[in-house]
């Protein structure tokens, strides 16, 4: 393992040598350039045989792990692939991220994380397959990136610790298969973190630039999340880089303006657009990007202010607000803990002892500044993510696996270098004795899930926590059987909620890792998003059949079915609970029948499923044969083939039908666009073909009866003819009524 001289080493006995740390050579320094083929299977001269065959076999593991049923997801969350499918039909809609191909609407975030998908549904057609495998090589490339990463001051053991680390992580595991724009975000905070480790590395300007890219490139994937880690990484190179003060600070301050370019071009484009001629910016209350920006998307996740958002965030009594409890301890509440939080312990712990460790390097050491950037990443996001009161959902925390990974292979390295030593061999013991520990606090949460692991993993961890406070002292076999030991008893629970993770689909905009009932929070509509192993997921004119799971307080039960990519069928019964079981904040008990989700999806959790308004928020609507018919009819003539308060709501009969399909108020039913004139005048011009109705009485999807989307509803139902196919309620717009 590569010592505190980052010289690379095997796992052989522990250095003595006094605290220095020469420059490590380049790869192939003063030997011929070999042909790609053999350096991308040899790897660097000093590396051991296997080590290049062991990465590579850990990228193809990755990849066949997270290709698996890739397809049980359908069009996972139908907000994101109705825009996809949208951007593969119309550039326009491609470049400005519409929710459909008419450009009515955009999505709530900028596009960038669509644009991948996009282009693979644009080659290979509309897909489950199509629009996740991009999902999927990104989260290969993420643990590729922190490989890389680890192993240019360690050895290839810390770097496949690292990497095997993030590939095994419940939520990992979720969004890499997932369509939200959180797996393109992981991956470029990751490629920040690298680059900004090769800058303090070696003091070029052209590492800190990428960094800066790759940041405003995240920004455009989901805004200012991607800044949270620019605090850290601008100090840890102003302090630490191997160059005059002046110019470090001229470096930062060119990074920021790449960074500024490359998050800024889209943005200046959008705000320069006649917004006559563009769709409607998602998300705002005035058509303005910038105000999405720092309102919805922004300042309002911090305070709760969330202007347009239903239910709000907002801290109640005791730190609790309407998205779960705020506090130093939320990564490892109920809610969040079994999503990220198995080697967060003993990440903490590794982190302090290998700062100890490297503390008495010189200022400019490139060891000691790769902890800063892991673990100052690491440690900003837990901050803001454990205090923020707006909205906040699981699967965010997918953000922090690349730097738990990171800083659990360095620092694990680090100290089994310095075994020898008390302080390092009992610090590596405690952080086994950590993971061991919380992870079984952690599977006696869902005390029938596996229950004889959390035993296995416990007593594991003890046992080879034991054979580490003697690692030193005894032979190097013994040594490295316990650290073995200590890492399978670390990786077991994460692991087994990751392969539970695979073997279900996730559907809906709210989804959980894990097995079900492992998070409260993923009670509410679409939570924990499980059950779309029919329809999509069974291509087309295939036909799947499972009975309805449920999560948290709400429960689902009965059989749901698919059929096919574009429609799916279901009978099920969403009971909902009050408080966290249910919609954030909680709700009135009762019932809800439905029709199921959009591909089959059981409608898990909530009881807030079926049609539209509320109902249709976060999970869609099912879409009949009839109802499909029904919208195909002449919507060529037609701009959009029908309208639908909600996003969620079009998206479903969008993604059914191929055809475009209006989202008013756009995700939340709740933003002013269009507005009542705007609409009466596309019915006018003939531009739209059907009014599909939400069931909700005229109220919307946050039941404000004075809003755009109401006054529509109410508008619609006044003065144009019902059409009823099987319990779906359509208005035709080109047909008025008498009255």
């Amino acid at each position: 393992m590569t010592t505190h001289l980052d010289q690379p080493t095997a796992w052989g006995p522990p250095s003595t040598a006094a605290p220095q740390e020469p420059a490590v050579p380049a790869p192939d320094a003063g030997e011929p350039r070999q042909p790609l083929p053999h350096r991308l299977w040899r790897g660097r001269p000093e590396d051991p045989r296997w080590a290049r065959p062991a990465f590579l076999g850990l990228l193809a593991a990755t990849l066949l792990l997270y290709l698996y049923d890739l397809s049980a997801s359908g069009y996972a969350n139908s907000f994101y692939s109705a825009a996809v499918q949208a951007g593969s039909q119309s550039w326009k809609a491609f470049f400005f991220g519409s929710l459909d191909a008419g450009n009515a609407i955009t999505v709530d975030k900028p596009p960038a994380s669509l644009w991948p998908m996009a282009l693979s549904v644009r080659i290979f057609g509309l897909s489950s397959w199509a629009i996740l495998a991009p999902e999927v090589l990104m989260g290969v490339g993420t643990v590729a990136v922190v490989y890389a990463s680890v192993r240019r001051r360690f050895s290839p053991v810390a770097g496949l610790i690292a990497g095997a680390v993030l590939a095994l992580t419940p939520v990992a595991a979720l969004m890499f298969r997932f369509n939200n724009p959180d797996a393109m975000l992981a991956l470029l905070m990751a490629v920040a973190c690298y680059f900004t480790a090769r800058a303090v590395e070696d003091g070029r300007t052209r590492w800190l630039v990428w960094a800066g890219v790759a940041i405003g490139f995240a920004f455009l994937a989901k805004t200012l999340q991607a800044f949270l880690i620019l605090p850290p990484l601008a100090i840890v190179y102003a302090v630490c880089a191997p160059v005059g003060l002046k110019k470090r600070f001229g470096q930062l301050a060119v990074a920021t303006g790449a960074l500024v370019v490359s998050g800024g071009w889209w943005v200046a484009i959008v705000e320069l657009w006649p917004a006559s001629s563009r769709p409607y910016v998602g998300g705002s209350q005035n058509n303005s990007f910038l105000e999405l920006t720092f309102g919805y998307n922004g300042l309002g996740r911090l305070n709760g202010e969330e202007t347009g958002s239903v239910g709000g965030g907002g801290g109640g009594g005791g730190n609790t607000g309407q998205w779960g409890e705020t506090g130093w301890d939320r990564m490892f509440n109920s809610e969040i803990g079994g999503q990220i939080s198995w080697l967060l312990p003993a990440a903490l712990i590794l982190l302090a002892g290998g700062l100890v460790a490297t503390r008495k390097l010189r200022r400019t050491s490139a060891t000691r500044g790769l902890f800063l950037v892991w673990g100052g990443s690491l440690l900003i996001t837990v901050v803001v993510f454990s205090y923020m009161a707006g909205i906040f959902h699981q699967y965010y925390t997918v953000a922090l696996a690349p730097y738990i990974a990171a800083v659990t292979g360095m620092g694990a390295a680090t100290l089994w270098e310095r075994r020898a030593g008390f302080r390092a061999s009992i610090t590596l013991a405690a952080s086994v004795v950590a993971a061991a520990g919380w992870s079984y606090v952690l599977l006696n949460r869902t005390p029938d899930y596996l229950p004889w692991l959390k035993w296995l993993v416990l007593v594991g961890g003890l046992a080879a926590a034991l054979g580490l406070i003697f690692a030193g002292r005894i032979s190097r076999r013994l040594a490295v059987a316990a650290a073995s030991v200590g890492l399978v008893a670390a990786l077991a629970g994460p692991t087994a909620y990751t392969v539970s993770t695979l073997r279900e689909g996730h559907t809906g905009s709210i989804v959980t890792a894990g097995p079900a009932g492992t998070s409260m929070m993923g009670g509410g509509p679409g939570g924990g998003g499980r059950g779309g192993r029919g329809g999509f997921g069974g291509g087309p004119g295939a036909q799947n059949q499972q009975n309805g799971t449920g999560n948290g307080n709400g429960t689902t039960q009965g059989p749901s079915q698919g059929q096919g990519p574009s429609q799916g069928q279901g009978q099920g019964q969403n009971q909902q609970g009050g408080g966290t079981g249910g919609f954030p904040g909680g709700g009135a008990p009762g019932q809800n029948q439905q029709n199921g989700m959009p591909g089959g999806g059981t409608g898990d959790g909530g009881g807030m499923g079926g049609r539209g308004g509320a109902g249709g928020l976060l999970n869609g609507a099912s879409v009949t044969d009839e109802a499909k018919r029904l919208l195909e009819a002449d919507s060529g003539k037609y701009t959009w083939a029908a309208a639908a308060v909600g996003a969620q709501n079009a998206a479903s009969y969008q993604l059914a039908t191929g055809e475009a399909v209006m989202a008013i108020g756009g995700f939340n039913g709740t933003d002013p666009s269009p507005t009542p004139a705007q609409f009466e005048q596309y019915v006018a011009d003939g531009r739209i073909h059907y009014f599909i109705s939400s069931g909700s009485g005229g109220g919307g999807p946050a039941g404000n009866s004075t809003g755009a989307s109401s006054q529509i509803t109410t508008w619609v139902e006044a003065n144009f003819k019902k059409v009823t196919v099987g319990s779906a309620t359509f208005y035709d717009l080109t047909q008025k009524t008498s009255g």
